[in-house]
């Protein structure tokens, strides 16, 4: 640890953080076991659930969280991305964690860490769980960033693993199958404690990979699963579900799944109001100079393709805000619309990774109408200015493309 004084405000401390990210570092999760076991954060005396997956957990948490808090519980919710500011990552009962308190658990991590590297995941990750610890939550929901085996938030002991889903994506980095995949989302399950999976279709090999690893297996479809209006758990035990979930009525029966598994009594909430809840960029839809506009994260396959199911019907045409980052399925996601009424307007987010909107363009089709912009706040403006009260405006793409459609302030 180097004499270098503390940064004394959020945004110095992020800059540092981002700046501290080391050219080479060992794999595994043994550094970061190290500092949390210094700054005491790898074990609660709290239900603790821990949410991996391709697509969902967002969704899957955001609903655990509003049904353990109509109940009473005190909750505290770690996510990521951020849209806007860093703040949404760390939710503590009482709201989002504040800059100052943040400089608080920085400046822990950091005193911790002495001259262990860390990523910036791992170190915010750190600050994260030290605040949770300080905080007199009595529920712990934690998101997996990326994979589960060797993410960062893997060295909290759960209560209760859930895996929403397995699908094609960061295949770089956890393999090219849904089982390879599935190995490594899998990998957040604990020997003897209940792993909750939210898919009614599962890889080949889950089964075995459960069993391997010791888990409780809960399948959705074998051991929970909706029937009509009805919500069957494990135990046998129902509960009616209204009609319409927005957030999804699998996410839905996942959270209450886990969250029954973890002792939270959840079954007294009003689900008729849980189901109305949203999420920021999740098919999120907004009537915005009359023209119906639909804002959604999904940055894979899968994402998208179930964005299109929930998406109504267009009696006229489809105006698409669309950037994308440059090692996903570009070609494929711009293959789901072929044959629609749609009017593509590309723009490039304004981070490293993103497609260019010349690379965006090379996956239209010859005929393919559109228009390319300087940034996604003009395209979208370009959009809404053609659309009639018969089209959509649709943004979608990436959670970048969607915060900066959407950046506080904006004016339509």
């Amino acid at each position: 640890m180097t004499d270098v004084p503390l940064p004394g405000s959020l945004p110095e401390w992020l800059r540092r953080i981002e700046s501290m990210h080391p050219a080479d570092i060992e794999l595994g999760l043994d550094r970061l076991r190290d500092v949390a076991t210094r700054l005491a954060v790898a074990r609660f005396a709290i239900p603790v659930i821990t949410v991996a997956g391709t697509n969902g957990k967002g969704s899957t948490l955001r609903l655990m969280a509003a049904l353990a808090e109509q109940q009473g519980r005190k909750v505290c919710l770690y996510t990521s991305p951020h849209l806007h500011v860093f703040n949404e990552r760390i939710r503590l009962p009482d709201g989002l964690a504040s800059d100052a308190q943040l400089c608080a658990a920085f400046a822990q991590v950091e005193l911790a860490r002495a001259d262990v590297p860390l990523t910036y995941f791992e170190f915010t990750t750190l600050a994260a769980l030290w605040l949770f610890k300080a905080s007199n939550a009595d529920l712990l929901l934690l998101e997996v960033g990326l994979g589960g085996r060797l993410d960062a938030v893997n060295i909290v002991e759960p209560d209760v693993s859930v895996v929403t889903s397995v699908g094609l994506d960061h295949q770089d980095w956890l393999g090219s199958t849904r089982e390879a995949i599935a190995a490594e989302k899998c990998g957040i399950a604990r020997p003897g404690k209940p792993l909750v999976y939210g898919e009614e279709v599962w890889p080949e090999n889950l089964v075995a990979l459960i069993s391997t690893l010791g888990a409780i297996p809960v399948f959705a479809g074998r051991d929970f699963h909706i029937g009509g209006a009805t919500l069957w758990l494990i135990d046998g035990e129902s509960v009616s579900l209204p009609e319409a979930v927005r957030l999804g009525a699998d996410n839905l029966a996942t959270a209450c799944q886990a969250l029954s598994l973890a002792g939270v009594n959840w079954q007294q909430a009003d689900l008729t109001a849980v189901a109305e809840l949203g999420l920021f960029g999740r098919c999120e839809q907004q009537q915005i100079d009359g023209v119906s506009c639909w804002f959604d994260v999904g940055h894979n396959l899968p994402a998208v393709q179930r964005f299109l199911r929930q998406l109504p019907d267009c009696a006229g045409t489809r105006h698409l805000v669309f950037g994308m980052m440059a090692d996903k399925p570009i070609n494929g996601v711009m293959a789901l619309f072929e044959g629609m009424a749609v009017h593509w307007y590309l723009a490039a987010p304004q981070v490293p990774r993103a497609a260019s909107t010349a690379m965006l363009q090379s996956a239209l089709p010859p005929t393919a109408q559109y228009n390319e912009y300087a940034s996604v706040s003009a395209a979208t403006h370009a959009a809404l200015s053609a659309a009639s009260v018969d089209d959509q405006v649709i943004v979608f793409g990436s959670f970048y493309t969607v915060a900066e459609a959407r950046e506080p302030g904006t004016s339509w």
